[in-house]
């Protein structure tokens, strides 16, 4: 098998899961594609980030159609994250990088641990509920710009624990994610290096894989056994991020 046809069917497989989870697909493509692809910085980021934007595009597609967004929270998210994501991108330049990732582990492994606990339905105004993940967003999307990825691996999980209904999150994590994602990628779009083949094929295939996700967790997917799929990603994610520091 080529390896044009095992990039295109990984990358298939990991959108499927991407969308399942309301996420883009590029916390899981960059280590993927960077097996095949030898420039992180010129191929693989803004393969990724064009990839990102539309699986989180089409992942909302599949949500929106069963009804699991809340659009006007979404919307007002979206623009959160897209300003605030800048100011993480440009703090790395003046804070050791170190000290960061000690507060992301921290972070992430307390929402993991969080996510298998039981969560009581919130009973807050919808309203309520969207002012805390506004205070939350702010520095969720700083912190992923400073680390250079999407806002969404940690964005969802808190909105389970802010009360919403796992595929509601997951629906309006989807949306409030594409704008970052194009965002980003305007300063590569200078240096990027495009594989037209690929990039169309990857593109199709990822928008496909996203939406057939969406609609597999709208339809078969229990909002406990959802929140408690991403508990078991975030701690996979992390091992992976420990094990390329070291």
């Amino acid at each position: 098998m080529n390896t044009f046809i095992i990039m295109t069917i990984g990358l298939g497989v990991l959108a499927i899961l991407s969308g399942m989870l309301g996420l883009g697909v590029a916390f899981a493509a960059v280590p993927f594609l960077s097996l095949f692809l030898p420039d992180l910085v010129n191929q693989v980021q803004p393969l990724t980030l064009i990839l990102n934007g539309l699986t989180a595009l089409f992942a909302t597609f599949g949500f929106a159609k069963s009804g699991n967004i809340f659009w006007k929270d979404a919307l007002i998210l979206s623009i959160v994250t897209t300003l605030a994501a800048p100011i993480g991108a440009y703090l790395v330049h003046f804070i050791n990088q170190t000290y960061v990732l000690y507060v992301y582990f921290v972070v992430v492994l307390y929402l993991a641990y969080s996510l298998f606990r039981p969560v009581k339905a919130g009973k807050e105004e919808r309203g309520n509920k969207l002012n805390m993940a506004l205070v939350f967003a702010i520095p969720i999307s700083i912190l992923a710009g400073f680390l250079g990825i999407g806002p969404g691996f940690l964005l969802m999980p808190t909105l389970i624990l802010l009360g919403y209904e796992p595929k509601k999150a997951a629906g309006i994590n989807a949306f409030a994610v594409t704008p970052p994602s194009f965002s980003a990628l305007i300063p590569h779009l200078s240096t990027a290096v495009w594989d037209p083949k690929l990039t169309i094929t990857l593109i199709f295939v990822g928008a496909a894989g996203a939406f057939l996700g969406a609609r597999l967790t709208s339809l078969y997917v229990p909002n406990e056994r959802l929140k408690q799929l991403f508990g078991i990603l975030i701690v996979i994610m992390t091992a992976y991020k420990i094990y390329t520091l070291f």
